[in-house]
């Protein structure tokens, strides 16, 4: 994964200049990774000039991470820079990374480790396969979340053994469940059964695989229908257990790339690219109409591509791309699992609230995609999608909304457009009985604008549980009084101010303009000096930073696409991709499309070119 270092920051962040950046350097690096020392094997001292880094930006991104995440200098090793050098060092890192000249590096797609489906993969593609509506990888083991914080990355998609056993059980049941007109032939006066057999077999093991199959593999199969047509099984059964193998086989488990052994990096065949494209927009397998192109060697062709993403977001199964990334990429997924507020304070927040809440953010997203609308409605728009508990929670008895099921619905209320009007959001970026401004804060800058802070350092301190007010002081004062704290400053004043605009919105998302009996304040001032009040004007200063939201955006679902972390050789397509979206009103068929398009999405490099480090 890319480190949060490399995104772009706002253009203010550039604050100081390399010499400041490089006495940094000096005073509090230079102790151990220098000539003498170079702990790590790590030696900064020839490192000179703004030139020095920029030749080596690996390097460069670690220095940010590490320095970000307060890994260097490590705790309890002085000197320590202050938190101001620290932001300093990050924001400059930063700075320089997003504006190194990366035409003069070899063009490097990187490389996706072997891809096992995950959970919503297995399950969408037996959908697909079989017809079937079960869900048998529900009872897999959870999957853990990688590069971008999606669990669709490759390396995180482990196989423990007991997924094995669960893979043999998933596959009896659901060729068990499986219609019958899942055979494409059957054995008759002008067809034995071995050939209708091998008719079965080898359309279905083509789709199962995602490409044609090879003869050796189709004969083995045909083996397993044999013995069992000895035994006297009757026909079905004899295929199924064919098909049974094809269900715990390598080659349907895995999206598998097969690498060619060659040097440079090689464009993918039609085959793999149906998949990248598939599983990236519906999570699950190609369809009849992308395999046929695949099979002709037209898929790749650029007004193809276009053709084709037009006509999959169309469908619903594009459905998925909401769902698994927009739900990852926002954290409304954790409405679904981790958030709990506190029901003895919060009665009224019940499961069908829940629901209602998780299903508005899906929605609206699947809603901008089906629309083609502009990205940027997620930070502002005049509508949402409600039933009669969420207008209820809202306050908007005025519309009359009954019954369980979503509706679009304008709003009249600038506060409330957006995902930062949105319940879940606001429920998940607070604690079980009280708001954070610290956690709202930290979510807008990760998952809106992508410049995430640091972690609190271990002497930070905390907070109180309860937002009411005590001994004479509002929760904000005693916020104020803990931004104090030297070690705590440098990262408050970026995320408070954030929050602090949201405070009208308590922990389950109501509207409220007191805090026990003290008016809420929802004022922030910006280190940049911009001022606001509210979660109306703080949406306006985010549209006013849309090029940071845009790239950003670019860039978790570049991650979500590939099924890796982006790396800094990406960085020229998501420049590309980020322009070409600005360019094109904020469209979200412009940022899918251009992603599909894109160098790292059609091209790959053998495993083999991972242990050769390209240097500019």
């Amino acid at each position: 994964m890319m480190g949060a270092g490399t995104r772009v920051p706002s253009a203010e962040t550039n604050a100081i200049s390399f010499p400041q950046f490089h006495a940094i350097v000096e005073n509090t690096c230079h102790k151990c990774h220098d000539a003498t020392t170079a702990k790590g094997d790590l030696d900064l001292s020839p490192l000179k000039s703004q030139a020095d880094y920029e030749r080596d930006p690996r390097l460069l991104e670690k220095l940010v991470r590490f320095v970000r995440d307060r890994e260097m200098p490590p705790p309890g090793k002085r000197p320590q820079p202050s938190e101001q050098d620290r932001q300093k060092f990050v924001d400059w890192g930063r700075f320089t990374l997003a504006h190194i000249d990366y035409s003069k590096f070899p063009k490097d797609p990187g490389r996706v480790t072997i891809h096992r489906l995950s959970r919503v993969e297995y399950n969408n593609t037996v959908r697909d396969l079989l017809s079937v509506t079960n869900q048998p990888a529900d009872k897999f083991p959870a999957d853990g979340g990688g590069g971008g914080g999606f669990d669709n990355n490759a390396d995180t998609l482990f196989v423990p053994p007991i997924l094995l056993e669960k893979y043999l059980e998933a596959a009896g049941e659901v060729l068990a469940a499986a219609p019958t007109n899942l055979f494409v032939e059957r054995p008759g006066w002008l067809k034995t059964k071995s050939s209708a057999a091998r008719k079965n077999i080898e359309s279905f093991t083509a789709r199962a695989f995602r490409r044609p199959v090879e003869k050796t593999e189709l004969d083995a199969l045909m083996g397993l229908f044999e013995q069992a047509n000895q035994r006297g099984e009757n026909f079905d059964l004899a295929v199924k257990h064919a098909l049974k193998a094809v269900l715990v086989s390598p080659h349907f488990l895995f999206r598998i790339e097969k690498d060619r052994g060659v040097p440079e990096p090689y464009r993918l065949n039609d085959y793999e690219l149906a998949s990248r494209l598939s599983y990236f927009l519906w999570s699950s397998m190609p369809d009849a109409e992308l395999f046929a192109l695949a099979g002709k060697n037209q898929l790749h062709e650029r007004a193809t591509l276009e053709t084709q993403v037009k006509r999959m977001l169309r469908d619903p199964k594009a459905r998925a791309l909401a769902e698994n990334f927009a739900g990852q990429w926002l954290r409304v997924r954790e409405l679904k699992t981790t958030v709990q507020p506190d029901p003895g304070r919060f009665q009224k927040f019940t499961p069908e609230l829940r629901e209602a809440m998780y299903a508005e953010a899906i929605e609206f997203f699947a809603a901008m995609i089906r629309e083609d609308a502009s990205l940027l409605t997620l930070l502002d728009a005049d509508h949402t999608y409600l039933n009669e508990a969420l207008a209820q929670h809202y306050g908007l008895t005025n519309l009359n909304i009954t019954g369980a099921e979503l509706r679009r619905v304008n709003l009249s209320d600038k506060n409330r457009g957006g995902v930062l009007g949105m319940g879940a959001v606001l429920t998940l970026t607070s604690y079980p009985q009280r708001t954070s401004p610290v956690l709202r804060g930290k979510w807008v800058l990760e998952e809106l604008l992508g410049q995430p802070p640091p972690p609190p350092p271990p002497d930070a301190g905390g907070l109180p549980a309860e937002d009411a007010p005590k001994n004479g002081l509002t929760f904000r004062q005693r916020l104020e009084e803990h931004r104090k704290k030297p070690q705590c400053a440098g990262c408050h004043s970026r995320l408070d101010p954030l929050g602090f605009g949201l405070e009208n919105f308590d922990a389950i998302g109501r509207w409220r303009t007191k805090i026990g009996n003290e008016p809420v304040d929802a004022t922030g001032l910006m280190s940049s000096g911009e001022k606001f009040t509210g979660p109306a004007e703080l949406k306006s200063l985010l549209l006013a930073r849309k090029d940071d939201f845009a790239r950003n955006v670019t860039e978790r679902m570049l991650s979500y696409a590939l099924g890796r972390g982006v790396e800094f050789h990406d960085m020229p397509s998501i420049a590309t991709i980020t322009d070409k979206l600005k360019s094109g009103g904020y469209r979200s068929s412009t940022l899918v499309t251009e992603i599909v398009k894109s160098y790292p999405f059609q091209f790959r490099r053998d495993t083999a070119a991972d242990a050769q480090e390209k240097k500019p």
